[in-house]
């Protein structure tokens, strides 16, 4: 079928064009919305600014197509091939995209919003600047992908593969990052309020200035992170083991931080007003000028622990464990 048929027959009302052998061919900015490409080839074909809107695109293939600017919005492409494909500043909004593969693809300026790529196969593909508010990326493999500027504001990513991703000046407000391994990673200055990062391997990261304002960190593991002067009012961390981490200057008033393993971890001039620290493990924690101000401490082990001039206002002290802890007054307890 050529390309005048597909258009005669577009016109003609009709809308099935299943099976059909495309590659190479020039469809650039010819409509075609609601039309069923399903199982079709597609290769090297030009696609630019053409409109493909609720398109069906089921297991297409679409390797090196060139689909620059195209309205591909709410289109079906579950297990299609777009594998490198140029989708630059394509809108992809509402798209279905479940174990696609898009290897090697450019996604660079393109609009991802709600789109699900669930399982999907992305290993270095570019999506710089992409807008992915609200995306399906669970269990999908994004290693080595460009994801520098990319807006991932409540995206779900639980189950991701995001090892050597760069993840520069991303935003990642309310983004579901449950159980993944993200040591190491820099996420200096970002906004992750209300993210979900619990059960997450964060080890080494660094969140230093971040706004992790009432995000989720229970059971996570953040040995030796850098937190240093970070926004956690109201966070999630019961369980969470931060042993020999940086929280310097950092705000974790009304924080859960229940059970937590805060053992050797620098808190210096750290806000803990109001936070409930019962059954937490503070063991030689550094705690000068911290405040403590209301903070609960029930079966808290501060074994150790420099507190010198911290605000203990408000703080019962009668269940804490404070063997060999300096207080705050500078005189050991024993």
């Amino acid at each position: 079928m050529t390309v005048t048929d597909v258009i005669k027959r577009y016109q003609e009302g009709d809308r099935d064009f299943r099976n059909t052998n495309l590659s190479k061919s020039n469809l650039s900015g010819i409509k075609l919305s609601n039309s069923n490409f399903s199982y079709s080839k597609m290769i090297e074909t030009h696609l630019a600014w053409s409109d493909l809107e609720r398109c069906f695109l089921l297991e297409s293939d679409l390797r090196g197509a060139f689909l620059y600017g195209a309205n591909l919005s709410f289109v079906k492409l579950k297990e299609a091939q777009l594998i490198e494909a140029d989708l630059t500043k394509a809108d992809l909004r509402g798209a279905q995209l479940n174990k696609a593969d898009l290897q090697g693809a450019t996604l660079s300026g393109a609009v991802l919003t709600w789109v699900s790529l669930y399982m999907a196969n992305l290993p270095g593909v570019n999506l710089c600047g992409a807008n992915l508010d609200g995306i399906n990326l669970r269990g999908a493999n994004l290693q080595g992908a460009n994801l520098n500027w990319t807006n991932l504001n409540h995206a779900r990513l639980s189950g991701a593969n995001l090892r050597g991703a760069t993840l520069y000046g991303i935003k990642l407000k309310g983004a579901f990052l449950n159980g993944l391994d993200l040591h190491g990673l820099n996420f200096s200055g970002m906004d992750l309020e209300e993210a979900k990062l619990s059960g997450t391997k964060l080890y080494g990261a660094d969140f230093s200035g971040s706004n992790l304002t009432g995000a989720f960190f229970r059971r996570s593991v953040l040995h030796k992170a850098n937190l240093k002067n970070v926004q956690l009012y109201h966070g999630q961390m019961k369980g969470a083991e931060i042993v020999q981490a940086n929280l310097m200057k950092s705000n974790l008033s009304e924080t859960d931080l229940r059970n937590a393993d805060l053992s050797f971890a620098n808190l210096n001039l750290v806000n803990l007003r109001g936070a409930d620290l019962t059954g937490a493990n503070l063991r030689g924690a550094y705690l000068w000028g911290a405040c403590l101000n209301g903070a609960i401490l029930k079966d808290t082990n501060l074994s150790g622990a420099s507190l010198r001039d911290a605000d203990l206002s408000g703080v019962n002290l009668s269940e804490a464990i404070l063997e060999g802890a300096t207080m705050p007054d500078g005189k050991i307890f024993i």
